[in-house]
């Protein structure tokens, strides 16, 4: 029997792979696409020997083809992280504009559902606390982040375009900040950038006084979440994420006591326009796809740190990633 087929966009990267994971596990054709900018062949490595896994080495801010029938196309291509953003800006405006109007394209013509991975960044620094969908968010524009911000925000806006004009077939997810295997060590977010300082025996370096507050969802759980909004009927943005708030500070202090690292805390001048606060509402992910996260923090940072603990001594010291 032939195998309904899934696009996945930046499978190549820390959500991607675990996706296409998800959906060759769940008897689907897995099509991964990614321009490996950001990605590492290495998270789908295990896949390319499978039967029903493709990859295809492609920029989706270029036309996208892929021959044959698609049921599901999900659009997580982008840089995730400031470290990449900052130093790849017209991409990451590109691959949330143009890449998702091939996209939608491509939805519209195979009549597939498309879903799209926006983020918690729409909100900016939020003056509302905690964040629910129907607040519209405090983002500049033109500081340093807008360009993952602004690219996201645009990215919910022409989907919903094609939604109401075109009645094509789409789902948006807010996904707020997620963690597990296969991350980067050296992104740039908080908890890759723990974990390595700590396992390198450097000070874990935090922006401003550490007041600022995260909330960390497991990998595995937000993967439940994506496929539970991808098969609803909710069109609307939803937030998917785990509502459990942190301030950096104490998270510092959990990572210190779960590595064991003798090294301490420190200071360094906070980003401009770093966001304050972040803590999804997660009412309508709750009533609407019965869906919450299931793994503890505490459970999620001892498999974490494990898959960081088994990295070759290279990947803990390297300290720039290419970007084409």
């Amino acid at each position: 029997m032939t195998k309904e087929k899934v696009l996945i966009t930046g499978a190549a990267g820390f959500l991607g792979s675990h996706l296409c994971d998800r959906f060759v596990k769940d008897g689907y054709h897995v099509i991964g696409m990614d321009n490996l900018i950001t990605g590492d062949l290495r998270n789908i490595q295990h896949l390319m020997k499978l039967e029903h896994f493709e990859f295809y080495h492609h920029d989706v801010s270029k036309f996208v083809f892929i021959p044959g029938e698609l049921k599901y196309i999900l659009h997580f291509a982008s840089p995730a992280s400031p470290i990449d953003y900052l130093k790849i800006p017209i991409q990451t405006l590109k691959v949330s504009s143009l890449g998702t109007h091939n996209l939608l394209g491509l939805a519209r013509v195979k009549k597939a559902r498309i879903l799209v991975a926006s983020t918690s960044e729409v909100y900016g620094d939020p003056l509302v606390h905690p964040q629910t969908e129907e607040y519209w968010g405090n983002v500049n524009p033109v500081g340093p982040r807008g360009v993952y911000d602004e690219a996201k925000r645009f990215m919910e806006a022409i989907t919903m375009a094609y939604h109401t004009y075109h009645q094509v077939e789409t789902r948006i997810i807010r996904i707020f900040n997620t963690y597990g295997p296969r991350m980067r060590l050296n992104d740039g977010r908080v908890l890759p950038a723990f974990i390595g300082q700590a396992l390198r025996g450097e000070d874990l370096t935090m922006f401003g006084d550490g007041s600022q507050t995260r909330s960390f969802c497991y990998v595995d759980d937000l993967v439940e979440g994506i496929c539970r909004l991808l098969r609803s009927d909710y069109v609307q943005p939803m937030n998917i994420g785990n509502p459990s708030e942190i301030t950096i500070r104490e998270f510092g202090e959990e990572i210190i006591k779960l590595t064991g690292t003798t090294q301490k805390l420190i200071c360094l001048p906070l980003p401009q326009d770093d966001p304050k606060q972040r803590q999804p509402e997660i009412t309508k992910a709750r009533t609407i796809l019965g869906w919450e996260p299931k793994v503890s923090r505490a459970e999620g940072l001892k498999i974490t740190y494990a898959y960081f603990k088994s990295l070759p001594k290279e990947e803990l010291f390297k300290k720039e990633h290419r970007f084409a």
